[in-house]
């Protein structure tokens, strides 16, 4: 392609400029639109499946929900497991407005899992607090968030320009506020420029940055696409980043560019252990010193690492599978399959992720106040890009929906943009094509992200990151030598650029923080120790005048919330200026210069080969009627323009009309989608249950609609009736009488929901009646179900806790923690204490929580000395129910030297 001149611009013009359409820019542009600006939303692929929320996602990581956590119980946790540096006024910000986003987020359609009774179903994963928030319908939130910004009051106020890619925020040669962008179309390759009243940095972390074992440049933890863009432009804007010598570094699968997804198993049961089997996480949360333990117990000869399932009953691996397949990575199944692996049978090994730079899950980013501003005026960062440490989904929203907020009081710069600027930006894009015979993109990148692994990544020395520092100076003329003939490879090229900058600022502040903190995230060999009082302040960077990085030390402020064993005093910053590298000596003085040697071929420097990551299909391309519907549905119809669609004789389009009415939510979409249950063909009616569940949090619950679900109860597929029952309890249209009906049911997972269904009414005589089903997981279900009716009592669970399947005796038990223990209950729990199977002993030492001190506690104090782990921690935990008695203190002290991490992390918490 020729390279286009820069008076060749297409130029436009917002209020607000969005650089970043996935979580954090997509609610930052609705929030500014929403104020009444003018909003301009530029991502580099498709708004519709940008960012790492369309990956998938399984669950909010902190969800402080009233009456199951507290703000200042979050805060604290989070300055914990950050060592301490923290802006407390920002992690604030997202535990007290969390709760309200997770509100707007249902109020769009996005589905959080709740209980029977519509209470959110908040999960306990770490040992303290409640904050997992499960998302069984995650898959689809950004077609969630895409409808709302694609109604048509949105569509007025935001314009949406996909495929273009900013490379440079301008500023103001006057004051150096934010007043726009330099981009290109990455499809046409036409230069584009911007100006804007403000400027909103959404781009998402660096997750490429060091490269993964597999060697392959896009197998990275986060998404890919996440280049470092945001740092880059940030930086060069002028703009402090701080923490960027806090990595972030996550458990993963083995060969799999996945999580291991704790944050799913271990509600379930799951948990980590060595190739003994035994449990050795002793500290709490996803932190770095979590990372270090994982790291240490991975390259000792306890190593491998695992996360244990295989203990679980089918219920639950069913379940997990469910979700770690489809939700979180759909390849994740084919994955396993390949390797001949079953969670039934084999344990998931699990390894550590290549370094990366994310402030949503470690603490780097750009510097921002609890408004999401800036260092520079007009300039916000929101997201991973932002350094809230920890602040994973619902805090993007939260940094999103402050960022838009603030920047909507601003109007478009309507002077001239900087040339200078242009110019160097324009370069940076365009060079590639002056010499298309250069060094390709994949082989350039690989070589520079295989010095990150070799000098960057943990455990750090001076004398490596020196020695990266001047490998990324060198680099910096490799890059300039790249070769690009198309508008998709200067894309790539550009990324470049940004992963180099972003590896140097790593090296940098590695090398300037003298000290070790943040467990594996930041251990330097040659300052092995924590030092609180020269380093317990932020290391923010910046660029200088003369165009070096240069460095200030800045106290952490006072906290707004106490934490033990951290005092931070304030105080003035410490400026650092440029930091110094270490001599790196080499092999000692020669007497004479060695011989040349002849030029030896170079070997490949890495695997070639175009980004393979397919588009999603929305349909077959071989039907001109589903292209006709594609484009109708950006024009959000009404219910009449899709009727006709709905209708049609050929199935696939049909159930591409279905996948419409599910993301333009036109008025009477409740009850078409009711009755496409019915639809002949099997795709329809998995399309129309699918979308029933993914709307039920905002689809009226009319009587019309209570219609067509009661009618898709005799529908002979059973997924259909579980989607029907689903919906008729989530929207209160069903009755005891209805969802008893359904006990009948031939399918055992249709059931269960009536189960449920059962629960959300209270209906206590017919959920007693289902203890006789035939099916095990049905049963399970009914002694849980007795447990959250809101008038539990124990007598219901009579035939239960007489059962022949151990699952549904440890079921029934673990139940009367619930509903009560008295005398004659805590006899029977006792005595199950020596049951054979373990699931049974744990459920009775749970069940033991709610008797009476005299009888459960010395009873519990045995279990302490049970072969099985599971049951020695139920045991500790029904102990801190009985903490006020000495007897049970006396217990918990001799467990605090368990073996097992979990059982002593839990009886430390009785000091």
């Amino acid at each position: 392609m020729d390279i286009p001149a820069i008076g060749d611009a297409e130029e436009l013009s917002c209020d607000v400029l969005v650089i970043g359409g996935g979580t954090a820019g997509t609610m930052a542009a609705l929030t500014a639109a929403e104020r009444g600006a003018r909003v301009l939303l530029l991502e580099k692929a498709h708004v519709r499946h940008s960012g790492a929320l369309a990956m998938g996602m399984d669950g909010v990581n902190n969800a402080v929900v009233p009456g199951r956590a507290e703000p200042d119980d979050y805060v604290a946790e989070i300055t914990r497991a950050n060592d301490g540096i923290v802006d407390q006024s920002t992690v604030r910000q997202t535990a007290t407005r969390g709760f309200a986003m997770v509100q707007r987020l249902e109020s769009y359609g996005v589905k959080f899992e709740k209980d029977e009774h519509g209470e959110y179903a908040v999960r306990q994963v770490h040992r303290s607090g409640s904050y997992v928030l499960p998302m069984p319908e995650g898959k689809d939130v950004k077609k969630v968030l895409y409808r709302q910004l694609r109604r048509r009051e949105m569509r007025e106020r935001i314009r949406i320009e996909n495929r273009v890619m900013p490379v440079r925020v301008l500023t103001s040669p006057e004051d150096g506020r934010a007043i726009g962008a330099a981009a290109f179309n990455t499809r046409t390759g036409a230069f584009v420029t911007v100006r804007a009243g403000a400027v909103i940095l959404a781009t998402g972390p660096c997750g490429r940055l060091g490269l993964p074992a597999s060697g392959y440049l896009y197998g990275t933890y986060e998404n890919p696409t996440n280049a470092g863009d945001g740092y880059a432009m940030a930086y060069h804007a002028g703009a402090a980043l701080t923490g960027i010598e806090c990595f972030q570094i996550n458990p993963l699968i083995k060969d799999y560019n996945g999580p291991a997804c704790a944050y799913v198993a271990n509600p379930f049961g799951g948990y980590q252990v060595n190739r003994h089997g035994e449990r050795f996480v002793d500290s709490d949360y996803w932190s770095g010193q979590m990372m270090a333990e994982f790291a240490a117990e991975l390259a000792s000869d306890r190593g491998p690492v695992y996360l244990k399932l295989s203990h679980l009953p089918e219920e639950s691996v069913a379940s997990l599978e469910s979700i770690l397949h489809t939700t979180e990575r759909p390849t994740r199944g084919t994955f396993h399959a390949g390797r001949g692996h079953d969670y039934r049978t084999h344990d998931v090994e699990m390894h550590i992720s290549e370094i990366g730079l994310c402030g949503g899950h470690s603490a780097s980013g750009v510097r921002v106040d609890d408004h999401a501003r800036t260092t520079v005026p007009r300039l916000y960062a929101a997201g991973d890009l932002a350094s809230v440490p920890h602040n994973y989904m619902i805090g993007a929203f939260v940094f999103g929906d402050l960022a838009g907020g603030d920047a909507a009081r601003y109007t478009a710069y309507e002077g001239a943009l900087p040339a200078d600027q242009l110019a160097a930006a324009h370069e940076l894009i365009y060079r590639p094509l002056r010499h298309p015979e250069g060094p390709p993109q994949p082989q350039v990148e690989y070589k520079l992200r295989r010095f990150v692994n070799d000098y960057v990544a943990p455990p750090k020395t001076g004398a490596k990151l020196s020695l990266a520092v001047a490998a990324f100076d060198r680099m910096t003329g490799e890059i300039a030598e790249m070769g690009a003939r198309t508008a998709h490879e200067l894309m790539r090229c550009a990324e470049v650029s940004f992963i180099r900058d972003c590896a140097e600022m790593a090296a940098r502040s590695s090398l300037a923080r003298t000290e070790s903190r943040w467990g594996l995230y930041h251990e330097r060999l040659d300052h092995p120790e924590r030092d609180d009082t020269g380093w317990l302040h932020h290391l923010d960077l910046r660029k200088s005048a003369s165009g070096a990085m240069e460095f200030t030390a800045r106290p952490v402020e006072p906290y707004l919330v106490p934490v033990d064993g951290f005092a931070p005093a304030g105080g003035p910053a410490r400026h650092l200026g440029e930091v110094g590298l270490v001599p790196v000596a080499t092999a000692g003085p020669r007497e004479a210069a060695p011989a040349a040697r002849a030029q030896a071929s170079p070997a490949p420097d890495g695997p070639d080969g175009p980004d393979a990551v397919p588009a999603p299909a929305h349909g077959s391309a071989s039907s001109p009627r589903i292209l006709e519907l594609l484009a109708l549905a950006e024009e959000s119809p009404d219910l009449a323009a899709l009727t006709p669609y709905l209708a049609d004789p050929d199935p696939a389009v049909r159930a591409a009309a279905v996948a419409a009415l599910g993301e333009t939510v036109p008025a009477g979409a409740g009850p078409a989608l009711a009755a496409r249950l019915a639809d002949a063909a099997p795709v329809v009616r998995a399309a129309a249950a699918a979308a029933l569940r993914e709307l039920v949090e905002v689809l009226p619950g009319g009587p019309e609609l209570g219609t067509g679900l009661r009618a898709a109860l005799a529908v002979p597929d059973p997924a259909v009736r579980s989607a029907a029952l689903e919906a008729l309890r989530a929207l209160r249209l069903g009755d005891a009488e209805l969802y008893a009906a359904s006990l009948a049911d031939t399918d055992p997972e249709v059931r269960i929901h009536a189960v449920r269904a059962l629960v959300s009414v209270d209906a206590v005589p017919e959920l007693a009646a289902a203890a006789a089903d035939p099916a095990r997981e049905v049963r399970v279900a009914v002694a849980k179900g007795l447990a959250s009716v809101h008038a539990p009592a124990p007598a219901p669970l009579d035939p239960l806790l007489a059962d022949p399947d151990p699952l549904v005796r440890g079921a029934a038990l673990g139940a009367l923690a619930s509903v009560g223990c008295p005398g004659g209950y805590a006899r029977t729990a006792v005595a199950a204490l020596a049951d054979a199977a373990w699931q049974v002993r744990a459920g009775a030492a749970a069940g033991l929580s709610a008797a009476a001190p005299a009888a459960a506690v010395p009873a519990l104090a045995k279990a302490l000395a049970d072969a099985n782990a599971d049951v020695r921690k139920a045991a500790v935990l029904a102990l801190l129910a009985h903490r006020d008695t000495p007897e049970a203190r006396a217990a918990l002290t001799t467990a605090v030297s368990d073996p097992d991490a979990d059982v002593r992390a839990y009886a430390g918490r009785a000091a």
